[in-house]
């Protein structure tokens, strides 16, 4: 008897993985910033004729984003389902007038945990944000990275900039469009609903015949390879078609530490080069470890962080850990030209991940985050281009002579630290960091 199809099914065996699932057939587009990636998305929302899901952080009407906002209005007008959740901390400055515009429209718009007027943020689950930026249109298109609804030029809280910020973000067509699509939906279901869609499917799987399936299929998610397929997977992420994918997140349920766990096995694997950049880093004890091995061992690490910082206290937390990874032969260097938001790890030129997730507590404890993994010569090579571009606009940070920043950069150190176990605290989060 064939296997039945069940779509519902099929969901919730993807969310129930704790480890990257790699799929191929896919077709991955690097996007440079807002300037590449807004267009890209007009034209699929113009093109949609059945369903868009979003869900984003942060959200402006002002400047070039406005042309996305504008095709989410136009498609809901010809009836496609257009569903989009924002985060209520993130897009607070977002003027009301667009909200009442997309929902005038037909946008089915919700907000990610509004902040309540009287408790605020002595909630500890309103410290747990949505920071994803997801699109999917019509299960054959999506997007994922680190770029905003928001001008490249347009910053909250320092207004118009002469240069745009650097990001990136990837254009996905093939099997890896169907987890974006359906984490999208499950952040919307959450927001709107207060939960995910994931428990109606557990009340939905216990009926009559349902749970053996279940059970089945929960298995068969646990993608338990022989060795024999590892090695042709092995194989196929060397060739440029298909481009082989994983979508990774962080959800603050069942795969916590997706994200930061791939990308520690990737630093500990390398044997050549590792590229990595990000805005906020300030990684627990592990991760800088894994970087200083891989440097100790002889492979050429390099971070690229921010030169012109958007918040003074998040560069603070970045340089208290400079003499520290230096000492090991990292290479740190600050982009100089514009603020940097881009969230980009490359590893020996077949590797690579860009997404929504920073290396620092909110990013790898509290908020919800998704990136996109990539095991691509081609696509890696064209990245790895494009990021030789970004250090070359760089300046490296020199190292310390002697590597002891003596009593008052250990006292920068202890107050960062003792800052970062406080608003983990506050927020409900268990355990060191």
């Amino acid at each position: 008897m064939p296997p039945v199809h069940d779509e519902a099914l099929e969901r919730l065996a993807w969310y129930a993985q704790r480890r990257p699932v790699f799929t191929g057939g896919n077709a991955v587009q690097l996007l440079r910033g807002g300037e590449a990636l807004f267009p890209a998305l007009r034209d699929a929302l113009d093109g949609a004729r059945q369903q868009v899901w979003v869900a984003c952080y942060m959200v402006s009407p002002l400047g070039r984003s406005g042309q996305v906002l504008a095709a989410l209005m136009r498609a809901a007008r010809r009836g496609v389902q257009v569903h989009m959740v924002v985060d209520a901390v993130g897009s607070n400055l977002a003027p009301h007038s667009l909200w009442r515009e997309l929902e005038a429209a037909g946008v089915q718009l919700t907000q990610f945990r509004p902040l309540h007027r009287v408790w605020g943020l002595s909630d500890p689950g309103a410290w747990r944000r949505m920071h994803m930026k997801l699109f999917a249109v019509d299960d054959s298109h999506a997007f994922v990275g680190g770029i905003n609804l928001i001008d490249d030029r347009y910053d909250g809280h320092h207004g118009w900039q002469d240069t745009p910020r650097l990001d990136y973000a990837l254009a996905v067509q093939g099997p890896a469009a169907i987890p974006i699509q359906h984490t999208a939906m499950a952040m919307w279901t959450r927001a709107r609903f207060g939960r995910d869609w994931r428990d109606e499917l557990l009340q939905w799987a216990q009926g009559p015949g349902r749970v053996a399936r279940l059970r089945q299929l929960w298995q068969d998610a646990r993608l338990r390879l022989r060795p024999s397929e590892q090695g042709r997977l092995a194989h196929a992420a060397t060739r440029q078609e298909p481009v082989r994918c994983a979508f990774v997140m962080r959800d603050n349920l069942r795969q916590r530490r997706t994200i930061e766990r791939a990308a520690l096995q990737a630093i500990h694997q390398a044997r050549e080069r590792i590229d990595l950049v990000t805005p906020y880093f300030y990684p627990r004890k592990a991760f800088r470890l894994a970087l200083s091995q891989a440097a100790a061992r002889g492979v050429t690490v390099r971070l690229l962080l921010q030169g012109r910082p958007d918040f003074r206290i998040a560069a603070v937390a970045a340089q208290v850990l400079y003499a520290e990874l230096q000492a090991h032969g990292v290479h740190i260097h600050e982009y100089q030209p514009a603020f940097l938001h881009a969230k980009v790890l490359c590893v020996d030129g077949v590797w690579a991940t860009v997404g929504s997730s920073n290396l620092d507590p909110l990013s790898l404890v509290l908020n919800l985050e998704a990136n996109l993994i990539v095991r691509d010569r081609a696509f890696v090579s064209h990245l790895t281009t494009e990021l030789a571009r970004d250090f070359a606009l760089s300046r490296e940070v020199p190292a310390w002579p002697d590597h002891d920043p003596g009593w008052h950069g250990r006292l920068r150190r202890r107050a960062v630290a003792w800052l970062a176990q406080a608003y983990l605290r506050l927020s409900g989060a268990t355990g060191r960091y």
